[in-house]
């Protein structure tokens, strides 16, 4: 282990004194990032560090958006268990750091988490002084983990998940892996599949539990009526409009979801398309291909209930944060990052509501989900845009059918709820 981590901390290092120079120039120039680098830098504010008055002091990571709605119910039963605790929550994302901020209120501090490198992680360690350090879903960092084994805190990853997609990368290195995750006390993982995966990576059998998945605890929670009624108004919907929703697309889908949505309106021509892509920084990729097709479309951030009114067919999402919401005015979902090899999105934030959800065939880091709605009949898998055409149309016809999947879905979410709670009895088991 001291060659393989002595090459790790020789190559993260030399990368830090490359880089570091010229992005320090630029931050005190523009003015940018002063903050966040050096909070990255392990440059934890001492002030956070005394609020932390509590016992045991746990800190959470989790790296972004997704893990921040994650961690919330698990911080949720925590705080009920450990009455007395400190929490501290760190992210990766700005995006994620807001969520946090917004989520969990002014007793969570939220800091961003320091980088892979030995300098970053000692100092932000020793600022904060943690009992238990927890790392949400997939996140494995060998300079962290080492240097809080040394340090004495307790390690725990919790609603762990090693997709099929990043296992084969992860056992070409496994002697480095198998001694990185020696330092973990504890992985409190999602299903069976996972256990098995971080185990073939070299996580001790002993330390490893099958907990569930948090998600559920979240989403089930999550779903309130008004939100239905604020999109509604936004968008200018109401019952008589049948609504194709396309959630988390990813470059090429936008076409294939265009072919299904053509065919749709030859039966169903009061239909609107709602695109939502996973990163809205490809809005004008999307509108020139709209326009190429012939649609005229609106964007989001054009929109709102009171002044602009939706009038075209077509909506682009341009706006962070709303894809759970948009979800409960859709009569057809579907879930994108499928139809193209990049492992799928959570269905499940569809399905809480009620909907049927249609998916590709590449939805590897999402099979839990898949399988749970697959067995009430609530999923509905597709290969092609032909194909997702010719079953939105049987559903469309078939109304009754395609609410009462809806309801199975929405019931075996509900069903598999409590995972957070046994999640956070791990952390605190820690103690």
């Amino acid at each position: 282990m001291n060659i393989l981590y002595g090459a790790y901390i020789l190559l993260t290092g030399g990368l830090i004194l490359f880089c570091l120079p010229p992005f320090w120039i630029y931050t005190r120039l523009s003015g940018r990032y002063g903050e966040n680098l050096k909070e990255r830098l392990g440059h934890v504010s001492p002030k956070l560090a005394r609020t932390l008055s509590g016992s045991p002091r746990v800190w959470i990571h989790a790296v972004s958006l997704g893990e921040v709605k994650v961690a919330a119910p698990i911080i949720r039963v925590l705080r009920e268990i450990l009455p007395g605790c400190s929490l501290v929550v760190s992210t990766s994302t700005k995006h994620g750091r807001e969520l946090a901020m917004e989520t969990l209120g002014e007793d969570t501090p939220v800091v961003y988490a320091p980088i892979d490198f030995i300098g970053s992680v000692r100092k932000a360690l020793s600022r904060v002084r943690p009992d238990i350090l927890v790392f949400m879903e997939t996140e494995i960092w060998p300079a962290w983990l080492t240097e809080a084994r040394r340090m004495g805190i307790k390690i725990a990853l919790v609603n762990g998940r090693i997709s099929v997609r990043s296992i084969g990368g992860y056992l070409k290195l496994r002697p480095f892996f198998r001694e990185v995750l020696r330092n973990v006390d504890v992985f409190s993982m999602i299903l069976e599949e996972d256990g098995t995966r971080i185990r073939a990576m070299g996580a001790d059998p002993k330390k490893v539990e099958i907990n569930g998945n948090a998600k559920y605890d979240l989403l089930a929670n999550l779903a309130d009526p008004v939100m239905e009624t604020e999109i509604r108004q936004i968008l200018n919907l109401d019952a008589s409009h049948t609504v194709f929703v396309a959630g988390s697309t990813r470059g090429g889908e936008e076409a294939m979801v265009l072919d299904a949505y053509e065919r749709i309106l030859k039966e169903f021509p009061n239909t609107v398309l709602i695109i939502a892509p996973r990163h809205i920084e490809r809005t004008p990729e999307i509108g020139s291909l709209l326009e190429r097709r012939g649609f005229r479309y609106q964007l989001r951030s054009e929109l709102n209930s009171d002044r602009a009114k939706r009038t075209e067919r077509v909506v682009v999402i341009n706006t962070f944060g709303e894809l759970f919401k948009l979800y409960s005015v859709g009569t057809v979902v579907f879930c994108g990052a499928s139809l193209v090899s990049l492992g799928g999105h959570n269905p499940l934030e569809a399905a809480v509501w009620g909907k049927a959800v249609f998916y590709g065939p590449s939805m590897e880091d999402f099979l839990d989900a898949k399988t749970l709605l697959e067995e009430v009949g609530a999923g509905i898998p597709i290969s092609s845009p032909e194909m997702l055409a010719e079953k939105a149309i049987w559903f469309l016809r078939h109304p009754d059918a395609l609410k009462t999947c809806g309801v199975r879905g929405r019931e075996a979410v509900k069903r598999n709820q409590n995972a957070a709670e046994k999640h956070a009895r791990v952390i605190a088991g820690l103690v």
